[in-house]
């Protein structure tokens, strides 16, 4: 081995390392993913001399040296399905070598139980179980609640959550409506979550990070948890799930004010309620009780959503659930809390959330998933900067 195959090799690992694992959020090179890395020099002939002055490599004067670098690629899972991105950003790391021709040459393998073991026991060490309660966490956590079933309370948070990943927010979502799971089937989920070790990645789908009961083997069939199994299944999706450091963690929660409303408010103290109802009074009357949650439980009450507020016909705003169910929770919850619990948002009835998100594709998003800037699009941006603020 040369200097110069020293400096090479010192300089593509520093340069490894800005190459960020796209589940767990670190470079490969602090996860110990790059087992090798070796350059050996192309030009293998000696100079003769008749083809002009030569440099210490065997290149001529005007022209780099070549090398051939070998890197060792050690994925966390056999078959892990960003393989391709990985080495593609690592192809790419390698080109931006800017003082010599190199050729990479990337040989992919998985790490040892070990090793993986080793890395996994850091990561949790690392995190000390609910990553979201620690000092300086700089989540925001939005809880969707609602008083009764059916007002849209699970479209509402699929489409926030695409909406918050489409304007650039690192996303998380959880389903924590552990009976009526249905976020896998908005976002078009159909793979289990990644175990690694012992630990899981959450489904990434349009930008958005994601956990369901629903993802789970088994998951068709009906659900009767209680009390501390109940608690215990948000306390996996919390301390099981490598999240990262998210902007925003959204979640889906049961209707009304049951076990998964409390578990949520002594797991996330600092998760603010976003209440959604619908306009007609026997939908707002019961939401107000899903607010007044926060009477009991340290959780601050962010705002109401009234969910399917008019329907467009032909130019006109048709009121077909009535009128002021939003307006009546927020004034009501207001005197009751003793805060201002703004009306955040009214979304209108739109036939295509309904038939675009059960394609798999959350509404407020183009095919190619970008943010509508029409319409529902331009309702649910104006909302998620609402609840930034």
């Amino acid at each position: 081995m040369t200097a110069d195959t020293r400096h090479i090799e010192a300089a593509i690992y520093e340069r490894l390392s800005r190459v960020i694992d796209p589940e767990l959020g670190r470079s490969v090179t602090d996860l110990g993913m790059i087992a090798a890395i070796n350059a050996v020099s192309a030009d293998a002939t000696d100079a003769t001399g008749e083809t002009g002055e030569t440099s210490a490599a065997g290149a001529t004067a005007d022209s780099q040296p070549a090398y051939d670098v070998t890197i060792q690629v050690e994925l966390t899972v056999p078959g892990c399905p960003l393989s391709e991105t990985i080495t593609n950003q690592i192809n790419g790391a390698v080109a931006s070598y800017p003082d010599a021709r190199l050729t990479p040459h990337i040989e992919v393998t998985s790490m040892s139980h070990d090793k993986l073991a080793d890395l996994v026991a850091d990561l949790k060490a690392e995190r000390k179980q609910n990553p979201f309660n620690k000092p300086g966490i700089k989540t925001r956590i939005f809880a969707i609640a609602s008083g009764k079933g059916g007002v849209g309370k699970s479209s509402v948070t699929a489409n926030l959550a695409a909406t918050f990943a489409a304007l650039g927010y690192d996303t998380a979502a959880i389903d924590a409506d552990i009976y009526g799971f249905s976020l896998p089937k908005l976002f078009g989920v159909h793979t289990q979550p990644t175990n690694l070790n012992g630990m899981l990645m959450p489904v990434t789908a349009w930008g958005v990070k994601l956990i369901s009961i629903g993802m789970f083997a088994g998951a068709d069939r009906a659900i009767l948890w209680r009390g501390p199994r109940l608690q215990r299944s948000l306390e996996q999706f919390l301390a099981d799930v490598w999240w990262g450091e998210p902007d925003v963690l959204l979640l889906d929660l049961a209707p009304g004010t049951g076990d998964m409303a409390i578990s949520v408010a002594q797991a996330l103290p600092n998760a603010e309620l976003v209440v959604v109802t619908t306009p007609q009074p026997s939908a707002s009357d019961v939401a107000v009780r899903s607010g007044l949650v926060a009477l009991q439980v340290p959780m601050k009450v962010r705002g109401v959503v009234e969910n399917m507020s008019w329907y467009e016909h032909k130019g006109e705003k048709l009121r077909i659930f009535g009128e002021g169910g939003g307006q009546r929770v927020s004034e009501q919850l207001t005197d009751a809390l003793g805060y201002d619990v703004p009306l955040m948002a009214q979304l209108p009835l739109e036939p295509e959330l309904r038939e675009t998100g059960e394609s798999g594709r959350p509404a407020v998003l183009t095919p190619e998933g970008a943010l509508r800037t029409d319409g529902i699009g331009r309702e649910f941006r104006t909302l998620a900067e609402r609840l930034m603020r």
